[in-house]
């Protein structure tokens, strides 16, 4: 059985306020091809389809049309909810949706039940684990502790309750979970899942399982030759800029996990991280392969550049963070106290000086002191109250 293991679509996220839906669409169109071109015969999703409880409406279309061209390919599918999902709302008529070869499995009662598929070797048992919020199954599965461990392991005891079940015979295994397993690393867009700062789960919970695909983390990790993240399918932050995208192309044999191999999602804008002064980053040819990139600059300049995000982007037109961290390595702490005796004229022509490095230009000084007036009291009305008392206004 050829199995093609992704996760973390987060249909509907936005990238630094720019749209993602439409990169997210040509993933879906990659994954059919991949489908298609690999012979595969089961697609397993462990986790956050969305990226929000309540999806936005172009996010919902886009998955229904994924999971009906699914339906319609060569291959059967197993998906599961994740932190980022509605459990309630992604399993909605998902008893009807069995019925066209898409299992949806987002109940923490169905766990232990599994999607019983075949092959030329027999069957192979499919459990979907939805995320597990350790508070909602606590009480009704008596945990021993507040924490996912505890409710990933026994969600894992009823799975092998389950295969042990199987009339002494010999079934295969996947199983589905989202999840931060210990061993591998984070990255800024995941959501902390963390119970009273207990949220590592150790890979020792999936033994005895032919292959676990994991979801959560966004990018790949082998963590045992059986246990592994496929990452998302694009970057969602800086921080994934140099991990490679895709999904395991994983193969069960008779006698369980016998090849996997990381199929390469397409980029459809690589992410990049510059360092450097204004003029560096701007003249150095080293960056012109940057052009068509999403980029993070870090500006080194000793003094803050005056517009840097539009002298930037007549070079990197895609740029959407600026960072500056001068090379002295200046710290700029803003004043917790009025200072006497100083206006807020004053005070705001020293907090550009603080963070520039320099002092405001004369036409910066002016229109500070304008917007410094438009804020404070007008001085006619406080003598109009003095002088009129509070029998005056009313």
């Amino acid at each position: 059985m050829r199995i093609l293991h992704t996760s973390d679509w987060h249909l509907g996220r936005s990238f630094h306020r720019e749209g993602m839906l439409t990169h997210q669409a040509a993933y879906v169109d990659h994954l059919l091809a991949v489908v298609e071109q690999e012979r595969v015969d089961l697609v397993v999703v462990a986790g956050d389809i969305y990226d929000r409880a309540l999806p936005q409406v172009d996010a919902v279309r886009l998955a229904d049309e994924t999971l009906a061209r699914l339906a319609a390919s060569r291959a059967q599918v197993v998906l599961t909810s994740g932190n980022h999902d509605s459990a309630q709302r992604l399993g909605f008529s998902s008893r009807l949706i069995d019925a066209a070869g898409v299992f949806i499995r987002t109940d923490a009662a169905t766990v232990g039940t599994p999607v019983l598929l075949g092959d030329e070797h027999g069957e192979v048992a499919v459990y979907g684990i939805p995320y597990l919020d350790p508070d909602s199954v606590r009480e009704p599965w008596g945990l021993p502790a507040r924490s996912h461990e505890a409710a990933l392991g026994a969600a894992m005891r009823r799975v092998r309750a389950d295969l042990a079940g199987g009339g002494g015979r010999r079934r295969r295994s996947v199983v589905l979970a989202h999840a931060f397993v210990a061993g591998a690393e984070p990255s800024e867009s995941e959501r902390d899942i963390s119970v009273g700062g207990v949220s590592l789960v150790p890979t020792s919970t999936f033994s005895g399982v032919d292959y676990t695909a994991l979801g959560h983390l966004h990018g790949r990790h082998t963590l045992t030759h059986a246990v592994r993240y496929s990452g998302s399918p694009l970057a969602y932050s800086f921080s994934e800029a140099d991990q490679l995208k895709g999904s395991w192309l994983v193969e069960l044999g008779a006698d369980g996990l016998s090849a996997a191999e990381f199929v390469e999602a397409p980029v459809p804008r690589p992410l990049a991280r510059l360092r450097g002064t204004l003029a560096e980053l701007l003249a150095d040819p080293r960056h012109a392969r940057h052009r068509d990139a999403w980029v993070q600059a870090t500006l080194t300049d000793d003094v803050r550049p005056l517009q840097a995000m539009e002298q930037l982007r007549t070079r990197f037109p895609h740029t959407l963070v600026i960072g500056f961290e001068p090379t002295g390595g200046t710290s700029h702490a803003v004043p917790l106290a009025r200072p006497q005796g100083r206006s807020d004229h004053d005070i705001a022509l020293d907090f550009v000086a603080e963070l520039r490095g320099a002092p405001a230009t004369a036409d910066e000084a002016a229109l500070l002191q304008a917007a410094t007036e438009a804020c404070c009291e007008d001085p006619e009305v406080d003598v109009l109250v003095s002088a009129a008392g509070t029998e005056g206004l009313w």
